[in-house]
């Protein structure tokens, strides 16, 4: 967004949306790749956020703050984040058997959960509308939307 116009609420959480997807992207990616948080983050907010990929399709603009705070406390809390995942999940289903697409996926909603004021409840819908978009099958987006809310429920019991 390079004009001077304030932004809508609607843009503002169009960009909130962008940053929580870029945000799983990079946790993704540091995972598979080695990649240290800072070069992972740059490559992402240098060539991802509001990059034109071809003559028809832009990548969005994201929210930078979100999106490098969903990093930051994701990589800072990883242990705490996993051990609430791991009680959110079946016994035999720990998180390093989980999809890597997925465990990057409740590593930034943990952070989330866990280390903002956001509310429970759209952190839950918003990575379960990003899980439904990696999986349009459905089935992703319903374990997804379990595991979060026995995440969100173990980190605010007070918002429920």
């Amino acid at each position: 967004m390079n004009d001077d116009k304030p932004l809508s609420g609607n843009q503002k959480r169009q960009m909130k949306s962008a940053a929580r997807l870029y945000a799983v992207q990079a946790l993704f990616q540091m995972e598979h790749s080695g990649q240290t948080l800072d070069s992972v983050r740059l490559e992402f907010l240098d060539f991802r956020f509001g990059a034109q990929v071809d003559d028809e399709t832009d990548m969005a603009e994201g929210d930078v703050d979100l999106f490098t705070r969903l990093l930051e406390d994701a990589v800072n809390h990883q242990v705490q984040i996993d051990q609430m995942t791991d009680r959110a999940l079946v016994a035999k289903w720990p998180i390093n058997r989980i999809d890597p697409t997925i465990r990057a996926l409740f590593r930034a909603a943990g952070a989330e959960l866990t280390h903002s004021n956001t509310p429970p409840k759209v952190v839950i819908m918003e990575f379960v509308d990003i899980a439904k978009s990696f999986y349009p099958e459905g089935k992703e987006s319903k374990f997804v939307n379990a595991v979060l809310d026995h995440m969100a429920r173990e980190a605010k019991p007070e918002a429920f």
